[in-house]
């Protein structure tokens, strides 16, 4: 995804749960780092589920404010019992 830094929008990480995960209610986070190691703690950020994808509001005013750069896209996601989910879900480029 590419996105002018200007830009003030929502996004949008799409989830899917491992088979007999139910992630009804689960709580939902997502980190965009710049590097290429796994997230610190510090750099997750609560994110809301919307129809199936986990999502955040980014740019200016939102909930993240991104220089231009390229980022990678993870989420995390803690069901109910043993699992705790995190995945590195792609890149995102802010011009």
């Amino acid at each position: 995804m590419v996105i002018p830094a200007s830009s003030t929008e929502y996004l949008h990480v799409p989830v899917t749960a491992p088979a007999g995960v139910d992630l009804t209610g689960a709580p939902v986070r997502i980190a965009v780092v710049a590097h290429r190691v796994n997230p610190a703690d510090s750099e997750w950020q609560t994110a809301a589920w919307d129809s199936g994808s986990a999502r955040i509001l980014i740019g200016p005013g939102g909930d993240l404010e991104l220089a231009p750069g390229d980022y990678r896209v993870w989420v995390n996601v803690d069901p109910a019992g043993s699992e705790n989910i995190t995945r590195r879900s792609g890149i995102l480029t802010v011009t």
